[in-house]
């Protein structure tokens, strides 16, 4: 591994990636120049609390921002924002930018990220039907919802009850449909999707499961009316639609970087199959050592900056950070859900606390009893715990992980 610690960095994508990637390469002593791409008009900000704090207001733009708007500056790290990159030359190592103009690098990161998925039914492209994903997004929906609004939510995952838990808060009336036949289908096991729907039920949101959406009608072009695959018609003055997410790799595949149906192909230091070239957070399709090398894609936050750290450590001719299991958060109501690791090959649950008092963690055990994954709700502790019980593939009794008489703490010794 050789220093680049003069080269020209050129970062396309000014989120969390992007926005970290910066910083940990100054932090780790690069003296070259530094340019960070970004789409978006403003510095790289904090994504997960547009529909949470943001939206509901209690937290302020300033607040979401990584750094401060001074940091750049003084940092040396030169800013094109308002600018979105279409092209990257990799013989002539450029990146050419909508509008003209470009940016010569020596080496190159990738930060695009992903876009949210958009339905493709009619009406689909009414006014009053949102997609959360940007600051702008959000602004644009804390103007939808309010005391006395009708708001539609499809999509039964982590965003859409992120939102339906703020748009309630601000008095809105929010019935949310999912396809499937229970919430959170492809992202917590059932009994922790069964808790969440019964709670979010008690809050007052309408769940619609199996509810199919076939299209949209409108009154002077704003969404007023959704139907559903039976039939049902349902009035609504407002939609959130969150039913997904898809890789922005383009610019990768039109530039000939490997790629696979999960995004941008890169090894443990985020490299591509181009030298000098990097890609990191929501786009890549990236092996997990935690789970024996099997590639897949994360769309989180601390994959982003774990990925980040690994890229300046690579640049800079220094020892790679040290793997970390991949972990989520969630903010609805009162409940603070924490995730750590990804339950492939589960066998076993073990639930420790008492999901009533709505405090509780679900161990996800393979079949010699080693920890895969844990869901912890308003349980901190059993998280903090479960990062170690996973990262270290620890093997643990089931008796003694329900048995609340035994500190957690002494389980992850």
């Amino acid at each position: 591994m050789s220093e680049r610690v003069d080269a020209k960095v050129v970062v396309i994508g000014a989120g969390h990636g992007g926005g970290n990637v910066v910083a940990a390469l100054r932090t780790a002593g690069h003296t070259g120049e530094i340019v960070l791409i970004g789409d978006e008009p403003i510095v790289p900000y904090h994504r997960p609390p547009l529909s949470k704090g943001y939206l509901k207001g209690t937290a302020a733009m300033e607040s979401l921002k990584l750094r401060p708007d001074s940091y750049y500056a003084s940092a040396g790290i030169a800013l094109r924002l308002g600018a979105r990159a279409v092209a990257i030359d990799r013989t002539a190592q450029t990146v050419r930018l909508a509008g003209g103009g470009s940016e010569r690098y020596d080496l190159l990161v990738l930060a695009t990220g992903s876009r949210a998925r958009r339905l493709a039914i009619p009406g689909a492209a009414l006014g009053g039907i949102h997609y959360l994903r940007s600051i702008a997004d959000a602004d644009a929906i804390r103007g939808a919802i309010g005391p006395g609004r009708r708001l539609a939510i499809v999509g039964g995952g982590y965003v859409g009850l992120e939102a339906a838990a703020s748009a309630l808060a601000l008095g809105s009336s929010v019935v949310l449909l999912e396809r499937e036949s229970r919430i959170l289908a492809r992202v917590a096991c059932a009994p922790l999707a069964a808790f969440f729907d019964d709670y979010h039920r008690a809050k007052g949101l309408e769940i619609r499961t199996e509810a199919r959406v076939e299209g949209f009608e409108g009154r002077d072009g704003n969404v007023s009316a959704l139907w559903l695959a039976d039939g049902e018609r349902l009035l609504c003055d407002a939609v959130i639609v969150g039913i997904g997410a898809d890789v922005c790799d383009e610019l990768a595949r039109e530039a000939g970087i490997g790629c696979d149906h999960g995004g941008v192909i890169v090894d443990e230091n985020a490299c591509t199959s181009e030298p000098g070239v990097y890609a990191i957070g929501d786009m890549t399709w990236r092996p997990m050592p935690l789970y024996g090398g099997r590639m897949f894609r994360l769309e989180s936050v601390p994959n982003a900056l774990e990925q980040a750290r690994r890229v300046a450590a690579h640049i800079m001719g220094k020892p790679a950070p040290a793997h970390e299991p991949p972990w989520f958060w969630s903010d609805q109501y009162d409940l603070k859900l924490q995730i750590v690791g990804v339950p492939f090959d589960s066998h076993r649950l073990v639930i420790r606390g008492d999901m009533a008092e709505r405090s509780f963690a679900i161990f996800h055990l393979a079949p010699d009893n080693r920890v895969l994954a844990v869901e912890a709700v308003n349980r901190t502790p059993e998280f903090m715990a479960g990062r170690t019980l996973v990262g270290e593939a620890r093997i643990v009794d089931p008796a003694h992980l329900a048995d609340l008489s035994i500190p957690i703490k002494d389980l992850a010794k």
